[in-house]
């Protein structure tokens, strides 16, 4: 597998996109969704503003919390906050909403499956952690356990989202019991290899 710059935009760029493609099939499921998209929508519901406008701008507030944990971003962090919530608005746009249960069903299954396979891709690129995933990261870097501050993180969020109007159901629980091991599972298939070690030792950087 290329560990080319080139290759690794493009693992970037089609991992974000599918995100965004991947949380619009679950708006349009109606069936619940994950607990960051709760509160993106509930905040939608509650601004009338689009939901992927707002994917973005709490992306970027959420960035704004890097600065004290001196978090450093990268070319895939400023991808996120700029591409996700587009990707978002212009599915939903394209996906008319669906009114069988069976169809709904199907869209759930497949957004989850989406998502996972997205997150995969844009991790897989190591061009930066999404502003989320370094928010986590960087306070756990400040010595707070990774386990209970992302639980805290997300039923915050969550209970937020709930009380503004976001869907919390079904799919909620599903894709927070399916989201982690269809992600373990696909990273390390989806990762570009890192760089080889020189003979003294030295991480060699990757190419161009």
């Amino acid at each position: 597998m290329s560990t080319k710059m080139p290759a690794r935009v493009v693992r970037l760029l089609t991992g974000l996109t599918l995100f965004g493609v991947s949380v619009a099939l679950m708006v349009r499921a109606d069936l619940g969704l994950a607990s960051w998209d709760v509160l993106h929508q509930g905040l939608a519901a509650r601004t009338r503003l689009p939901m992927g406008l707002l994917v973005n701008g709490v992306a970027l507030l959420v960035l704004l919390l890097w600065i004290p944990l001196r978090q450093r971003p990268g070319v895939g962090t400023a991808a996120n906050v700029a591409l996700v919530g587009l990707a978002l608005d212009a599915t939903l746009a394209l996906v008319p909403p669906v009114d069988p249960l069976a169809g709904r069903t199907g869209l759930l299954v497949a957004g989850i499956l989406l998502n996972g396979l997205a997150t995969a891709l844009y991790l897989g690129a190591r061009l930066g952690p999404g502003p989320r995933d370094g928010l986590m990261t960087g306070l756990a870097a400040r010595g707070l356990p990774l386990g209970p501050v992302r639980t805290l993180i997300e039923v915050t969020v969550l209970a937020v989202g709930w009380l503004l109007g976001g869907a919390v159901g079904p799919g909620t629980l599903l894709y927070a019991v399916g989201i982690g091991p269809i992600v373990a599972w696909l990273v390390p298939r989806l990762t570009v290899p890192a760089p080889a070690a020189d003979p003294t030792g030295v991480t060699a950087p990757c190419p161009a």
